[in-house]
Protein backbone atom coordinates (compact mmCIF):
# COMPACT_ATOMS: atom_id res chain seq x y z
CA UNK A 1 0.00 0.00 0.00
CA UNK A 2 1.44 3.36 -1.05
CA UNK A 3 2.05 5.81 1.80
CA UNK A 4 0.12 9.08 1.69
CA UNK A 5 2.33 12.09 0.98
CA UNK A 6 2.60 14.98 3.40
CA UNK A 7 0.94 17.30 0.88
CA UNK A 8 -2.25 15.23 0.66
CA UNK A 9 -2.40 14.51 4.39
CA UNK A 10 -1.94 18.21 5.17
CA UNK A 11 -4.68 19.10 2.70
CA UNK A 12 -7.06 16.81 4.58
CA UNK A 13 -6.06 18.39 7.91
CA UNK A 14 -6.73 21.86 6.52
CA UNK A 15 -10.25 20.90 5.41
CA UNK A 16 -11.28 21.50 9.02
CA UNK A 17 -10.33 25.18 8.98
CA UNK A 18 -11.51 25.91 12.52
CA UNK A 19 -9.44 23.11 14.02
CA UNK A 20 -6.44 24.01 11.86
CA UNK A 21 -6.48 27.62 13.10
CA UNK A 22 -6.87 26.43 16.69
CA UNK A 23 -3.93 24.03 16.32
CA UNK A 24 -1.71 26.74 14.85
CA UNK A 25 -2.58 29.26 17.57
CA UNK A 26 -2.18 26.76 20.41
CA UNK A 27 1.30 25.70 19.30
CA UNK A 28 2.35 29.29 18.70
CA UNK A 29 1.26 30.21 22.24
CA UNK A 30 3.64 27.51 23.50
CA UNK A 31 6.43 28.93 21.34
CA UNK A 32 5.70 32.42 22.74
CA UNK A 33 5.88 31.09 26.32
CA UNK A 34 9.25 29.58 25.47
CA UNK A 35 10.48 32.95 24.24
CA UNK A 36 9.33 34.70 27.42
CA UNK A 37 11.13 32.16 29.59
CA UNK A 38 14.31 32.40 27.51
CA UNK A 39 14.27 36.19 27.80
CA UNK A 40 14.31 35.90 31.60
CA UNK A 41 17.70 34.16 31.53
CA UNK A 42 20.53 36.47 30.41
CA UNK A 43 22.84 33.50 29.74
CA UNK A 44 20.26 31.59 27.66
CA UNK A 45 22.33 31.44 24.47
CA UNK A 46 25.43 30.44 26.45
CA UNK A 47 23.41 27.60 27.99
CA UNK A 48 22.38 26.41 24.52
CA UNK A 49 25.98 26.50 23.36
CA UNK A 50 27.15 24.61 26.44
CA UNK A 51 24.39 22.00 26.11
CA UNK A 52 25.33 21.47 22.46
CA UNK A 53 28.99 20.94 23.35
CA UNK A 54 28.16 18.53 26.19
CA UNK A 55 25.94 16.41 23.93
CA UNK A 56 28.43 16.44 21.07
CA UNK A 57 31.23 15.41 23.41
CA UNK A 58 29.12 12.64 24.91
CA UNK A 59 27.91 11.08 21.66
CA UNK A 60 31.42 11.15 20.21
CA UNK A 61 32.67 9.31 23.32
CA UNK A 62 29.57 7.16 23.70
CA UNK A 63 31.40 3.88 24.27
CA UNK A 64 33.16 5.30 27.33
CA UNK A 65 30.06 6.89 28.88
CA UNK A 66 27.82 3.89 28.24
CA UNK A 67 30.27 1.55 29.94
CA UNK A 68 30.59 3.97 32.85
CA UNK A 69 26.80 4.28 33.15
CA UNK A 70 26.21 0.52 32.98
CA UNK A 71 28.89 -0.19 35.60
CA UNK A 72 27.51 2.44 37.98
CA UNK A 73 23.91 1.28 37.48
CA UNK A 74 24.82 -2.35 38.18
CA UNK A 75 26.74 -1.27 41.28
CA UNK A 76 23.53 0.42 42.44
CA UNK A 77 21.66 -2.87 42.09
CA UNK A 78 20.03 -2.32 38.71
CA UNK A 79 20.06 -4.94 35.94
CA UNK A 80 21.33 -3.50 32.65
CA UNK A 81 20.20 -5.02 29.34
CA UNK A 82 21.57 -4.19 25.89
CA UNK A 83 19.22 -4.21 22.88
CA UNK A 84 20.60 -3.84 19.37
CA UNK A 85 17.15 -3.20 17.85
CA UNK A 86 13.43 -2.94 18.53
CA UNK A 87 12.89 -6.69 18.40
CA UNK A 88 15.47 -7.33 21.13
CA UNK A 89 14.05 -4.48 23.25
CA UNK A 90 10.53 -5.89 23.05
CA UNK A 91 11.69 -9.44 23.76
CA UNK A 92 13.52 -8.27 26.90
CA UNK A 93 10.42 -6.46 28.19
CA UNK A 94 8.26 -9.53 27.55
CA UNK A 95 10.78 -11.80 29.27
CA UNK A 96 10.77 -9.62 32.41
CA UNK A 97 6.97 -9.61 32.48
CA UNK A 98 6.81 -13.38 32.06
CA UNK A 99 9.38 -13.93 34.80
CA UNK A 100 7.05 -12.12 37.18
CA UNK A 101 3.89 -13.64 35.71
CA UNK A 102 2.67 -10.11 35.03
CA UNK A 103 -0.25 -9.70 32.65
CA UNK A 104 -0.47 -5.91 33.05
CA UNK A 105 2.09 -3.16 32.43
CA UNK A 106 1.56 0.44 33.53
CA UNK A 107 3.58 2.77 31.31
CA UNK A 108 4.72 6.34 31.54
CA UNK A 109 5.05 8.22 28.22
CA UNK A 110 7.98 7.02 26.11
CA UNK A 111 8.66 7.83 22.46
CA UNK A 112 11.25 5.05 22.36
CA UNK A 113 8.57 2.45 23.06
CA UNK A 114 6.56 4.04 20.23
CA UNK A 115 9.65 3.67 18.02
CA UNK A 116 9.90 -0.01 18.99
CA UNK A 117 6.14 -0.64 18.55
CA UNK A 118 6.12 -2.14 22.03
CA UNK A 119 2.42 -1.75 22.81
CA UNK A 120 1.02 -3.79 19.90
CA UNK A 121 3.73 -6.40 20.44
CA UNK A 122 2.79 -6.90 24.10
CA UNK A 123 -0.96 -6.74 23.48
CA UNK A 124 -0.57 -9.52 20.92
CA UNK A 125 1.16 -11.55 23.64
CA UNK A 126 -1.77 -11.08 26.00
CA UNK A 127 -0.42 -8.22 28.12
CA UNK A 128 -2.75 -5.39 29.18
CA UNK A 129 -0.67 -2.28 28.41
CA UNK A 130 -1.91 0.81 30.26
CA UNK A 131 -0.67 4.25 29.24
CA UNK A 132 -0.76 6.41 32.38
CA UNK A 133 0.06 9.83 30.88
CA UNK A 134 -3.27 11.66 30.42
CA UNK A 135 -2.69 12.53 26.77
CA UNK A 136 -1.32 9.08 25.93
CA UNK A 137 -4.24 7.41 27.70
CA UNK A 138 -6.72 9.48 25.71
CA UNK A 139 -5.00 8.41 22.51
CA UNK A 140 -4.91 4.79 23.63
CA UNK A 141 -8.67 4.84 24.22
CA UNK A 142 -9.08 6.37 20.76
CA UNK A 143 -6.63 3.85 19.27
CA UNK A 144 -4.56 6.54 17.54
CA UNK A 145 -0.86 7.46 17.83
CA UNK A 146 0.65 10.67 19.31
CA UNK A 147 0.75 13.77 17.11
CA UNK A 148 3.43 15.56 19.18
CA UNK A 149 6.32 14.16 21.23
CA UNK A 150 5.65 16.23 24.36
CA UNK A 151 1.93 17.04 24.05
CA UNK A 152 0.71 13.85 22.38
CA UNK A 153 -2.97 14.80 22.25
CA UNK A 154 -2.52 18.50 21.47
CA UNK A 155 -4.68 18.15 18.35
CA UNK A 156 -7.73 16.97 20.30
CA UNK A 157 -10.08 19.52 21.81
CA UNK A 158 -11.75 18.98 25.17
CA UNK A 159 -15.23 18.45 23.69
CA UNK A 160 -13.95 15.38 21.85
CA UNK A 161 -12.34 14.13 25.06
CA UNK A 162 -15.63 14.62 26.90
CA UNK A 163 -17.49 12.47 24.36
CA UNK A 164 -14.77 9.82 24.53
CA UNK A 165 -14.99 9.64 28.33
CA UNK A 166 -18.78 9.36 28.15
CA UNK A 167 -18.31 6.19 26.12
CA UNK A 168 -15.27 4.72 27.88
CA UNK A 169 -15.52 6.00 31.48
CA UNK A 170 -19.27 6.63 31.85
CA UNK A 171 -18.81 10.32 32.65
CA UNK A 172 -21.62 12.90 32.56
CA UNK A 173 -22.99 13.64 29.13
CA UNK A 174 -21.96 17.00 27.75
CA UNK A 175 -19.44 17.69 30.52
CA UNK A 176 -16.15 18.77 28.93
CA UNK A 177 -14.72 20.59 31.93
CA UNK A 178 -10.96 19.80 32.01
CA UNK A 179 -10.84 19.43 35.81
CA UNK A 180 -13.80 17.05 35.81
CA UNK A 181 -12.35 14.97 32.96
CA UNK A 182 -8.92 14.80 34.61
CA UNK A 183 -10.44 13.58 37.87
CA UNK A 184 -12.43 10.96 36.00
CA UNK A 185 -9.27 9.67 34.36
CA UNK A 186 -7.40 9.73 37.69
CA UNK A 187 -10.12 7.59 39.24
CA UNK A 188 -10.03 5.18 36.32
CA UNK A 189 -6.25 4.81 36.39
CA UNK A 190 -5.98 4.48 40.18
CA UNK A 191 -7.09 0.85 40.13
CA UNK A 192 -4.68 0.11 37.29
CA UNK A 193 -1.80 1.53 39.34
CA UNK A 194 -2.77 -0.43 42.45
CA UNK A 195 -3.09 -3.72 40.58
CA UNK A 196 0.17 -3.49 38.63
CA UNK A 197 3.32 -5.32 39.69
CA UNK A 198 5.45 -3.96 36.83
CA UNK A 199 5.80 -0.32 35.77
CA UNK A 200 7.70 1.15 32.84
CA UNK A 201 9.16 4.57 32.11
CA UNK A 202 11.28 6.13 29.46
CA UNK A 203 14.35 8.18 30.30
CA UNK A 204 15.16 11.82 29.65
CA UNK A 205 18.74 11.41 30.84
CA UNK A 206 21.07 8.71 32.13
CA UNK A 207 23.89 9.96 34.38
CA UNK A 208 27.10 8.09 33.54
CA UNK A 209 28.85 9.15 36.73
CA UNK A 210 26.23 7.75 39.12
CA UNK A 211 24.14 5.31 37.04
CA UNK A 212 20.82 6.97 37.82
CA UNK A 213 18.02 7.59 35.36
CA UNK A 214 16.24 10.96 35.25
CA UNK A 215 12.61 11.22 34.15
CA UNK A 216 10.93 14.63 33.73
CA UNK A 217 7.12 14.73 33.90
CA UNK A 218 4.29 17.09 34.77
CA UNK A 219 1.66 14.64 35.99
CA UNK A 220 3.47 12.44 38.50
CA UNK A 221 2.20 9.28 36.80
CA UNK A 222 5.74 7.92 36.41
CA UNK A 223 6.33 8.28 40.16
CA UNK A 224 2.96 6.74 40.94
CA UNK A 225 3.64 3.67 38.80
CA UNK A 226 7.18 3.09 40.01
CA UNK A 227 6.27 3.67 43.67
CA UNK A 228 3.60 0.98 43.76
CA UNK A 229 5.03 -1.65 41.40
CA UNK A 230 8.01 -3.61 42.70
CA UNK A 231 9.50 -4.01 39.24
CA UNK A 232 10.56 -0.94 37.25
CA UNK A 233 11.62 -1.23 33.59
CA UNK A 234 13.41 1.73 31.98
CA UNK A 235 13.48 2.00 28.19
CA UNK A 236 16.41 4.24 27.27
CA UNK A 237 18.07 5.16 23.98
CA UNK A 238 21.86 5.02 24.19
CA UNK A 239 22.10 8.70 23.18
CA UNK A 240 20.36 9.75 26.43
CA UNK A 241 23.55 9.27 28.45
CA UNK A 242 25.23 12.44 29.77
CA UNK A 243 28.41 12.62 31.85
CA UNK A 244 27.36 13.98 35.24
CA UNK A 245 24.91 15.85 37.44
CA UNK A 246 26.75 19.06 36.57
CA UNK A 247 25.82 18.41 32.95
CA UNK A 248 22.24 17.62 33.99
CA UNK A 249 21.95 21.04 35.62
CA UNK A 250 22.41 22.62 32.19
CA UNK A 251 19.76 20.48 30.51
CA UNK A 252 17.06 20.86 33.16
CA UNK A 253 17.27 24.64 32.77
CA UNK A 254 16.67 24.27 29.04
CA UNK A 255 14.28 21.33 28.70
CA UNK A 256 10.96 22.51 30.18
CA UNK A 257 11.43 26.10 29.05
CA UNK A 258 11.94 24.91 25.47
CA UNK A 259 9.18 22.30 25.58
CA UNK A 260 6.23 23.99 27.27
CA UNK A 261 7.45 27.39 28.45
CA UNK A 262 7.71 26.28 32.10
CA UNK A 263 10.69 27.08 34.34
CA UNK A 264 10.87 23.37 35.14
CA UNK A 265 8.76 20.24 34.94
CA UNK A 266 6.57 19.50 37.95
CA UNK A 267 8.54 16.33 38.66
CA UNK A 268 12.21 15.64 37.94
CA UNK A 269 12.60 12.10 39.27
CA UNK A 270 15.88 10.26 39.81
CA UNK A 271 15.80 6.47 39.77
CA UNK A 272 19.02 4.98 41.07
CA UNK A 273 18.25 1.82 43.00
CA UNK A 274 15.51 -0.79 42.94
CA UNK A 275 12.86 -0.73 45.63
CA UNK A 276 13.40 -2.91 48.69
CA UNK A 277 12.82 -6.49 47.51
CA UNK A 278 12.17 -5.04 44.04
CA UNK A 279 13.95 -4.86 40.70
CA UNK A 280 15.17 -2.08 38.42
CA UNK A 281 15.79 -3.07 34.81
CA UNK A 282 17.43 -0.61 32.41
CA UNK A 283 17.27 -1.48 28.71
CA UNK A 284 19.86 0.43 26.65
CA UNK A 285 18.61 0.53 23.07
CA UNK A 286 20.64 1.13 19.91
CA UNK A 287 18.12 0.56 17.08
CA UNK A 288 20.19 2.38 14.45
CA UNK A 289 21.80 5.01 16.66
CA UNK A 290 25.30 3.59 16.18
CA UNK A 291 24.93 3.99 12.43
CA UNK A 292 24.04 7.67 12.87
CA UNK A 293 27.33 8.18 14.73
CA UNK A 294 29.16 7.44 11.49
CA UNK A 295 27.12 9.96 9.46
CA UNK A 296 28.98 13.28 9.63
CA UNK A 297 26.13 15.16 7.94
CA UNK A 298 23.46 13.98 10.38
CA UNK A 299 25.22 12.97 13.61
CA UNK A 300 23.79 16.04 15.33
CA UNK A 301 20.33 14.45 15.47
CA UNK A 302 21.70 12.39 18.38
CA UNK A 303 21.97 15.60 20.42
CA UNK A 304 18.17 15.95 20.44
CA UNK A 305 16.60 15.95 23.93
CA UNK A 306 13.03 15.51 22.60
CA UNK A 307 11.64 18.81 23.84
CA UNK A 308 9.40 19.42 20.81
CA UNK A 309 10.41 23.09 20.47
CA UNK A 310 11.08 22.63 16.75
CA UNK A 311 7.47 21.48 16.27
CA UNK A 312 6.01 24.36 18.26
CA UNK A 313 7.77 26.90 16.08
CA UNK A 314 7.55 25.16 12.68
CA UNK A 315 5.07 27.00 10.42
CA UNK A 316 4.40 23.79 8.47
CA UNK A 317 3.82 21.52 11.47
CA UNK A 318 1.56 24.06 13.15
CA UNK A 319 -0.59 24.35 10.03
CA UNK A 320 -0.61 20.71 8.93
CA UNK A 321 -0.71 18.68 12.15
CA UNK A 322 1.35 15.75 13.33
CA UNK A 323 -0.52 13.13 11.33
CA UNK A 324 0.47 14.68 8.03
CA UNK A 325 3.96 13.22 8.50
CA UNK A 326 4.50 9.57 7.59
CA UNK A 327 7.13 8.98 10.29
CA UNK A 328 5.88 8.46 13.85
CA UNK A 329 7.80 11.54 15.05
CA UNK A 330 6.60 14.62 13.15
CA UNK A 331 8.07 18.08 12.64
CA UNK A 332 11.65 19.04 11.77
CA UNK A 333 13.32 16.45 14.02
CA UNK A 334 10.95 13.78 12.72
CA UNK A 335 11.77 14.60 9.10
CA UNK A 336 15.45 13.99 9.81
CA UNK A 337 14.95 10.89 11.94
CA UNK A 338 12.66 9.36 9.34
CA UNK A 339 15.22 9.91 6.61
CA UNK A 340 17.92 8.31 8.78
CA UNK A 341 15.64 5.33 9.39
CA UNK A 342 14.48 4.65 5.82
CA UNK A 343 14.91 7.48 3.28
CA UNK A 344 12.92 5.77 0.52
CA UNK A 345 9.96 5.36 2.88
CA UNK A 346 9.90 8.84 4.41
CA UNK A 347 11.32 11.18 1.75
CA UNK A 348 7.94 12.84 1.09
CA UNK A 349 8.20 14.52 4.51
CA UNK A 350 11.04 16.65 3.14
CA UNK A 351 8.44 18.84 1.43
CA UNK A 352 7.13 19.82 4.87
CA UNK A 353 9.77 22.50 5.35
CA UNK A 354 10.09 26.10 4.21
CA UNK A 355 13.80 26.21 5.20
CA UNK A 356 12.95 29.19 7.42
CA UNK A 357 15.43 27.76 9.99
CA UNK A 358 13.18 28.72 12.91
CA UNK A 359 13.79 25.20 14.26
CA UNK A 360 17.53 25.88 14.37
CA UNK A 361 16.89 29.09 16.30
CA UNK A 362 14.89 27.49 19.11
CA UNK A 363 16.58 24.09 19.52
CA UNK A 364 18.04 24.06 23.06
CA UNK A 365 20.99 21.92 21.97
CA UNK A 366 21.53 23.68 18.62
CA UNK A 367 20.75 20.76 16.32
CA UNK A 368 21.11 22.06 12.75
CA UNK A 369 17.72 20.68 11.70
CA UNK A 370 17.08 22.98 8.73
CA UNK A 371 20.58 22.43 7.34
CA UNK A 372 20.11 18.68 7.49
CA UNK A 373 16.76 18.83 5.69
CA UNK A 374 18.43 20.88 2.95
CA UNK A 375 21.16 18.22 2.61
CA UNK A 376 18.58 15.46 2.40
CA UNK A 377 16.81 17.34 -0.41
CA UNK A 378 20.04 17.66 -2.36
CA UNK A 379 20.46 13.89 -2.23
CA UNK A 380 17.00 12.89 -3.43
CA UNK A 381 18.18 12.26 -6.98
CA UNK A 382 20.82 9.82 -5.72
CA UNK A 383 18.12 7.58 -4.21
CA UNK A 384 15.83 7.93 -7.22
CA UNK A 385 13.24 10.05 -5.44
CA UNK A 386 13.73 13.49 -6.97
CA UNK A 387 10.51 15.01 -8.33
CA UNK A 388 10.57 14.72 -12.13
CA UNK A 389 8.65 17.93 -12.71
CA UNK A 390 11.02 19.88 -10.47
CA UNK A 391 14.00 18.31 -12.23
CA UNK A 392 12.69 19.47 -15.62
CA UNK A 393 12.03 22.95 -14.23
CA UNK A 394 15.49 23.12 -12.66
CA UNK A 395 17.14 22.05 -15.91
CA UNK A 396 15.14 24.69 -17.77
CA UNK A 397 16.07 27.41 -15.27
CA UNK A 398 19.72 26.38 -15.44
CA UNK A 399 19.70 26.67 -19.23
CA UNK A 400 17.92 30.05 -19.10
CA UNK A 401 20.35 31.57 -16.60
CA UNK A 402 23.37 30.28 -18.52
CA UNK A 403 22.21 31.71 -21.88
CA UNK A 404 21.90 35.50 -21.70
CA UNK A 405 19.87 35.66 -24.92
CA UNK A 406 17.22 33.28 -23.59
CA UNK A 407 17.23 35.06 -20.23
CA UNK A 408 16.57 38.51 -21.70
CA UNK A 409 13.93 37.12 -24.06
CA UNK A 410 12.13 35.58 -21.08
CA UNK A 411 12.23 38.91 -19.24
CA UNK A 412 10.63 40.69 -22.18
CA UNK A 413 7.94 38.01 -22.57
CA UNK A 414 7.08 37.75 -18.86
CA UNK A 415 4.48 40.62 -18.82
CA UNK A 416 2.38 38.67 -21.35
CA UNK A 417 1.39 36.36 -18.48
CA UNK A 418 -0.60 39.29 -17.03
CA UNK A 419 -2.91 39.08 -20.08
CA UNK A 420 -3.48 35.31 -19.97
CA UNK A 421 -6.90 33.98 -18.88
CA UNK A 422 -7.01 33.05 -15.20
CA UNK A 423 -8.26 29.54 -15.97
CA UNK A 424 -5.17 28.92 -18.06
CA UNK A 425 -2.74 30.11 -15.38
CA UNK A 426 -4.39 28.47 -12.35
CA UNK A 427 -4.86 24.98 -13.75
CA UNK A 428 -3.90 21.55 -12.42
CA UNK A 429 -0.45 21.90 -13.96
CA UNK A 430 0.25 24.92 -11.75
CA UNK A 431 0.51 23.38 -8.30
CA UNK A 432 2.29 26.47 -7.03
CA UNK A 433 -0.89 28.42 -7.70
CA UNK A 434 -2.92 26.43 -5.14
CA UNK A 435 -3.65 28.93 -2.37
CA UNK A 436 -1.40 31.58 -3.92
CA UNK A 437 -1.73 34.51 -6.29
CA UNK A 438 0.85 35.07 -9.01
CA UNK A 439 2.31 38.58 -8.69
CA UNK A 440 1.83 41.03 -11.55
CA UNK A 441 4.87 41.22 -13.81
CA UNK A 442 6.20 44.75 -14.37
CA UNK A 443 5.98 46.04 -17.92
CA UNK A 444 9.64 46.95 -17.78
CA UNK A 445 12.25 44.72 -16.15
CA UNK A 446 14.78 46.12 -13.71
CA UNK A 447 17.50 44.96 -16.10
CA UNK A 448 16.20 47.02 -19.01
CA UNK A 449 15.48 50.01 -16.75
CA UNK A 450 19.06 49.91 -15.45
CA UNK A 451 20.50 49.89 -18.96
CA UNK A 452 18.25 52.73 -20.05
CA UNK A 453 18.31 54.98 -16.99
CA UNK A 454 21.70 54.34 -15.41
CA UNK A 455 24.21 52.93 -17.82
CA UNK A 456 23.42 55.40 -20.64
CA UNK A 457 23.86 58.33 -18.26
Amino acid sequence: MKKETHIHAAERFLNNKKNAVWHDETLWQTRAKRDRQAALIPEWEQLRELASKIKMHTITHLDHYLEQFAAAAEKNGATVHWAKDAAEHNAIVLQILQQHQATQLVKSKSMLTEECHLNPFLIEKGVDVVESDLGERILQLMDIPPSHIVMPAIHIQREAVGKLFEEKLNTEKGNADPTYLTRAMRKSLRQKFLASTVAMTGANFGIAETGDVVVCTNEGNADMGTSIAKVHIVSMGIEKVIPSHDALSVFVRLLARSATGQPSTSYTSHYQKPQKEGELHIILVDNGRSSILADKDHIQTLKCIRCGACMNTCPVYRRSGGYSYSYFIPGPIGINLGMLKAPKNYYTNLSACTLCFSCNSVCPVQVDLGNQIYKWRQGLDSIGKANRTKKVMSDGMRMMFKQSGIYHAALKAAPLINLMPRALIYCKADKWGIGRELPQFAKQSFNSWWKKEVLKK
